[in-house]
């Protein structure tokens, strides 16, 4: 496994379908599925490789994802974040061009059809 391969995480299953859609290149994607207990947790770490990757941490905007959000950020302290707006509170519920530009942000490459 190249160690430099970007991964996200996200909460569900319908984020990860969501963000597959939209993105232009091929990028591993790990679902929580919810907040996590220390050893999924630390299941997650050494099955993915998340100290020696670059991660991004892309959860809703509600109290789960705060939640999880924190516990992520103290377990993988070199991630990077990446928002939705608040309004839309849910990574599915996003639409796509909003969820293309949070993605940009961070140098994805996205589909050109979302950037509308």
């Amino acid at each position: 496994m190249d160690e430099e391969e970007r991964i996200v995480i996200v909460e569900g299953i319908t984020d990860k379908k969501q963000l597959k859609k939209i993105l232009a290149e091929d990028i591993d994607i790990v679902c929580t599925h919810g907040t996590l207990g220390v050893e999924r947790m630390e299941e997650i770490i050494l099955d993915h490789n998340l100290d020696h990757r670059p991660v991004y941490i892309l959860v809703d905007e509600d109290h789960s994802g705060y939640k999880l959000r924190k516990q992520l950020s103290h377990e993988l302290p070199h991630a990077e974040h990446i928002y939705i707006d608040k309004t839309f509170r849910e990574v599915a519920a996003t639409p796509e061009p909003e969820l293309a530009r949070a993605l940009l942000s961070r140098h994805f490459t996205v589909k050109p059809i979302y950037l509308i």
